[in-house]
């Protein structure tokens, strides 16, 4: 969404689809833009080629639900090819050069080896992940809750990705086979992150470590899906015994504004935030 309102902005002569499952929810959360609809689900191969078809630039993320390369991503990017796509830009993940169990390296590697010419953003850690898939243990039990130890993260507005994807399509030529890594400009543990929230929401945020058994349990109880689970742990926990993450400065020279803090996340969140 993000995505499509920055493209919007640059009032271009793009004609923008968005691939959608068809239904109401997907349909309404567009409404408001001036784009095309086409039906696409990743759980379905045969929507893959009718999406295509005449599509000269396209702009893939993979679902956190969906970890199957070779069944969904493999064919995906073949259809690709036969539909003669231009240019991919991948979102794909901080980091993911080094770490090769994750999909998006495996992803990355089928782009690269189709020989379509690509665009690969490597954003940090997502602030809106606070207003999703961390929100129910920050708003009902004022605590946030995840077994990230005291490692650091970089971190990054998804709003300024959008504006970077959005100016890497209106000029994909400039960014031919190029890899961005997109942060902003600090680095903060999971208990520096609960202070700046504790601040900013006026209550006290608190922030927990589990062991990887009880965080299972618990999100089990929760009735979050395993494979979630699975990815939330791979992405708290694995970084605590890797190197800490470099911030960048992409978001500005290629869209010439500094990117949003975390303290302005919050600010501009706060009524979504806001603790029961």
């Amino acid at each position: 969404m993000a995505l499509i309102k920055s493209l919007v902005e640059l009032n271009n002569d793009f004609v923008i689809y968005a691939g959608i499952r068809n239904t109401e929810k997907d349909k309404l959360s567009i409404s408001g833009f001036k784009v095309k609809t086409t039906h696409f689900d990743f759980n379905d191969i045969n929507s893959f080629t009718p999406a295509l078809a005449g599509c000269e630039i396209l702009f893939l993320l993979r679902p956190p639900q969906i970890s199957e390369v070779t069944k969904i991503f493999k064919p995906l990017i073949e259809i690709a090819i036969q539909c003669a796509v231009k240019h991919i830009v991948f979102l794909s993940v901080q980091g993911v050069e080094k770490s090769k169990i994750i999909p998006h390296h495996k992803i990355e590697k089928l782009i690269v080896k189709s020989k379509i010419p690509y665009t690969f953003l490597r954003p940090a850690y997502f602030m809106q992940n606070f207003t999703t898939t961390l929100r129910t243990d920050l708003v009902n039990h004022h605590r946030i809750f995840l077994p990230a130890g005291n490692a650091k993260f970089t971190l990054i507005d998804v709003t300024d990705i959008g504006k970077v994807a959005a100016k890497i399509l209106s000029e994909t030529e400039k960014h031919r086979n190029k890899c961005y890594e997109l942060t902003n400009h600090e680095k903060l543990t999971f208990g520096e992150m609960a202070e700046k929230l504790s601040k900013g929401l006026k209550t006290t945020i608190g922030y927990e470590s589990p062991n990887l058994l009880r965080f299972y349990i618990s999100k089990r109880k929760e009735k979050m899906p395993t494979m979630l689970i699975l990815v939330i742990i791979m992405l708290h926990y694995l970084p605590r015994f890797q190197k800490e993450p470099e911030t960048s400065n992409w978001i500005y020279k290629i869209i010439n504004a500094e990117p949003k803090t975390f303290d302005e996340f919050v600010f501009e969140n706060r009524n979504v935030l806001e603790v029961e």
